[in-house]
């Protein structure tokens, strides 16, 4: 194991001070509403294609030319309102269609203004659906939902794309319950002629009800829900062609109808769409192109097969200089989400070395530039790739978690970054390597608050391959003499990393509260979390909560052995796939644990939706073993200390059908150790004032049973 100890301020000390006791202590307020104590940000953006970049400065719009760094006004908030004829208090979201065309919505029009003549150009109504999406390149084409069907508006009139009664049959919204990258169901062509669009069939999906306590005797609104091992919906692709109204669907053939459709890519020049088809299985993968006009299937690609899973995450990203070459990502190669550089033939070149993300590809096709875990899995750097070499290059130096934005010209990028004892930074970069320029520091928001320091470190896996990262908060008047109550917040499932390198280590404000309330406060990622590699994730195929417990477990023993822990008294809280494993802990382990909150809790993943719970469990038909062995149903009786369980009554994403069920088995079985919190109108997460009543229940429960 190692461990190293960084200080959560510059000016905080390891013993209180009589400085320390004038500082505050965090109210409940505080941790839930106080945005004040989040780091101030520079918003910064490139302004269209050029090498200036932008941001708002006493309510004005500036540019700033990245070479010799003079400045310029843009237009004044003054300007802004007087030629749209509104009354904004703070300069409003902006964006840009040329270097010389700034876009500002206002009056349900997009409004774009020519910034050299000082005049409003365009003025396109906005119309009003959901799912509204814009075609990038041409200012007033829209499509958008409404119930179940798509809509395209040009500017002047609407127009039907789909005119589907039954409202089982869905289009242009987000299919496969967002899995797999998916966040939106419209995709327009590059050159604005076609619109492609999901259309799925729920008809063979069961619903599940949900209680709406606002109307006067109770309303049921049911929702599709399709449970693991059970029917799912049936997805195909749709391309209307804009000029013909014609639709036409892509002849998928891959796998059965419950088969997924996966990061839809147009090629460069809008003659065929790349899909990534995956079995309902998701162990099997293929890339093909399709014919936009036809729906004809032109070439299966490439393959991917894993026996636990595959799961394609990142659409294609064209090179612009030479369209028959693209950037696709996948884990499942090299065991990292590396980066590859392919073509239409099936050419497979490695270009990344680990976990990675495109960020952009520059206009010569000379380089792809994008972020990666390579220096440290707890930090994120932006990197170059030389595509005729392989030649990598870092580009940034400081240590922490960057995100980077880069010019068209790919000479310069805007990066924002934070580490443990740094806010936020705002930098110009190079790729030239020269020095960066600082353009913005947060000021340190926690100042007049009396903040613990916080320590990094690692802990051994319970499998001894991997150094798994933790956070460690102890109390403000730590003394190694005494022994303290111990909180173990966790989360631990797929696609989450709660230790980073970033301000105070991702700090939950909560975990500070707490630990200035006389808590130890540990957190730690598990095996099953992100930017760690294919092998460290996969851990937990078709056993959920085991391999985590047993991570979890490592690190509570290193805890524990240290004098000023009190091992009589540790708890557990943490929601959703935390509170799954909330539960997982204090039943599994009832000798360790005396008191746990679990929110939004898992509690059989047979209850669980198709997507997610079969990627990790597989299907519960395939695998009564894992399902009987990770259901908490059969670990109610191992109760033995306090435990809370908090849900969401309307919880979409975590149904009812899960918590009342664990309930119902300590009812059944006389466990009466269990106490039950239900927020009414609340739905997975609990936010703003219910937010306040959750976390004094959460603190009280901790004071009353753990203190």
């Amino acid at each position: 194991m190692r461990n190293f100890i960084l200080l959560a301020t510059a000016v905080l000390m390891t013993t209180i001070s009589a400085a320390q006791t004038e500082r505050k202590l965090l109210s409940i307020e505080d941790v839930v509403l106080n945005r004040d104590l989040v780091a101030k940000s520079y918003p910064v953006r490139w302004v269209g294609a050029s090498d200036s970049y932008s941001a708002v400065e006493q309510n004005n719009l500036v540019a700033y030319d990245a070479r010799t760094g003079k400045q310029r006004t843009l237009i004044t908030l003054d300007e802004l309102n007087t030629l749209l004829d509104t009354n904004f208090k703070t300069f409003p979201p902006y964006a840009y269609d040329d270097e010389n065309s700034l876009v500002v919505s206002a009056h349900s029009k997009r409004n774009v203004i020519c910034l050299k003549e000082r005049k409003v150009v365009s003025a396109a109504k906005v119309p009003v659906g959901e799912n509204l999406t814009r075609q990038s390149g041409k200012g007033n084409l829209y499509a958008y939902t409404r119930e179940n069907n798509l809509y395209l508006f040009d500017g002047e009139k609407e127009v039907a794309v789909t005119a589907f009664e039954d409202k089982n049959i869905v289009c242009g919204q987000t299919v496969s319950r967002n899995e797999f990258g998916i966040s939106g169901g419209i995709f327009f062509s590059p050159d604005a002629t076609k619109l492609a669009f999901y259309k799925k069939d729920e008809s063979r999906v069961t619903e599940f009800p949900l209680l709406d306590i606002t109307t006067r005797t109770g309303t049921l609104k049911n929702i599709k829900y399709p449970m693991n091992g059970m029917p799912s919906e049936h997805i195909c692709l749709g391309v209307y062609d804009i000029a013909t109204g014609k639709t036409t669907y892509l002849q998928v053939t891959d796998f059965d109808e419950e088969r997924y459709l996966t990061n839809i890519t147009w090629s460069p020049d809008s003659k065929r769409i790349y899909i990534q088809v995956l079995d309902r299985a998701q162990k099997n993968m293929h890339l093909n192109s399709y014919d936009a006009a036809t729906g004809a299937q032109l070439k299966q690609i490439l393959t991917e097969h894993n026996d636990r899973w595959v799961e394609p995450q990142h659409p294609l990203v064209f090179l612009e200089s030479d369209p028959t070459q693209f950037i696709y990502a996948t884990d499942n190669r090299d065991g990292y989400w590396n980066l590859y550089l392919c073509n239409d033939e099936g050419k497979v070149e490695r270009l990344t070395k680990t976990d990675a993300s495109v960020q952009y590809v520059s206009q010569d096709a000379k380089y792809v530039y994008y972020t990666s875990a390579e220096v440290s899995p707890i930090d994120n750097h932006l990197f170059r790739v030389e595509l005729k070499t392989g030649k990598q290059t870092r580009l940034t130096q400081a240590e922490g978690w960057h995100t980077a934005s880069v010019s068209k010209s790919g000479k310069y990028f805007l990066d924002t970054y934070s580490s443990l004892n740094v806010p936020r930074v705002v930098e110009l970069g190079r790729t030239d390597g020269k020095p960066a320029r600082e353009l913005f520091r947060a000021e340190d928001p926690t100042v007049g608050y009396n903040y613990a320091p916080i320590t990094i470190g690692t802990v051994k896996s319970a499998d001894g391959k991997y150094d798994n990262y933790y956070r460690l908060i102890k109390p403000l008047d730590f003394d190694p003499t005494k022994k303290y109550p111990v909180i173990l917040y966790v989360y631990g499932g797929p696609h989450s990393q709660l230790v980073q390198n970033t301000y105070l280590a991702s700090l939950r404000r909560w975990e500070m509260y707490m630990a200035q309330r006389g808590y130890v406060v540990f957190v730690m990622d598990n095996r099953g979390t992100s930017n760690r590699g294919a092998e460290f994730e996969k851990a937990i195929h078709r056993q959920c909560g085991q391999a985590e417990m047993a991570d979890q477990m490592a690190g509570m023993e290193w805890l524990m052995s240290h004098e000023w822990v009190d091992k009589e008294r540790i708890g557990v809280h943490g929601w959703s796939y935390g509170g799954f494993m909330t539960i997982s802990l204090i039943t599994n382990y009832p000798d360790v644990f005396k008191v746990g909150v679990a929110g939004g809790p898992v509690i059989d993943w047979k209850w669980y939706e198709v997507m997610y719970g079969e990627r990790y469990m597989d299907n519960v038909h395939n695998n009564p073993e894992g399902f009987a062995k990770t259901s908490l149903i059969n670990k109610a009786t191992s109760l033995k200390g306090k435990l809370l369980i908090c849900q969401g009554a309307v919880d979409p994403v975590v149904v009812w059908e899960h918590s009342l069920s664990f309930v119902r088995e300590c009812v059944k079985n006389n466990i009466h150790t269990i106490d039950y919190m239900p927020y009414p109108c609340a739905e997975h997460n609990v936010y703003g004032r219910d937010a306040l009543h959750l976390y004094n229940k959460i603190t009280n429960y901790f004071e009353d049973y753990l203190r």
